[in-house]
């Protein structure tokens, strides 16, 4: 989870590899009016929000029912959206934020070529971010950090948890 351009699909997509497990990318989620929303410069509102965090918790959950785990990278800004993708998953969910500065993301950002979401929506999206609290299943990495790196934090804090839980 976190602000656009922080790493999110990246690392997704290398704990995905790394488990063998499916890869959900939740700009894929969206309908057609949010991007087109966010294309125009306009940033999303919590009632744009509901069906796309309904649309991919539910394939996340599906997945984590059929292959016992699944990873997806989402948003999930606020406390309230964390919430409703674990209540539409069904399953337990943990998040992991990847934190970082507005100005160097931004910058990240101003890069990328084939994305819809504009760098002006950046200050939208800090925000509106609610970084974790400590009642929330969640972990905060810096998204400087070397993609193994931070593949290695979040699978050691997962599987700490799994052994907590035992």
């Amino acid at each position: 989870m976190g602000v656009s351009g922080c790493g999110k699909s990246t690392l997704v997509a290398h704990l995905a590899e790394r488990l063998g497990c499916p890869a959900f990318e939740g700009d894929s989620y969206h309908s057609e009016a949010s991007v087109a929303k966010m294309r125009a410069g306009q940033p999303l509102e919590d009632g744009d929000r509901w069906p796309w965090l309904d649309r991919l918790g539910a394939a996340i959950g599906d997945a984590v029912r059929e292959r016992g785990i699944a990873v997806a990278a989402c948003s999930a800004l606020k406390r309230s959206y964390r919430a409703r993708l674990e209540a539409a998953a069904g399953v337990p969910v943990r998040f992991v934020l990847l934190d970082g500065d507005r100005d160097a993301i931004g910058e990240q950002m101003r890069r990328r070529t084939a994305h819809y979401m504009p760098p002006s929506l950046l200050d939208s999206q800090f925000a509106a971010l609610e970084r974790p609290g400590a009642d929330e299943n969640a972990l905060v990495l810096h998204c400087y950090r070397p993609i193994e790196v931070l593949g290695d934090a979040a699978l050691a804090w997962v599987q700490a948890g799994m052994v907590a839980a035992r």
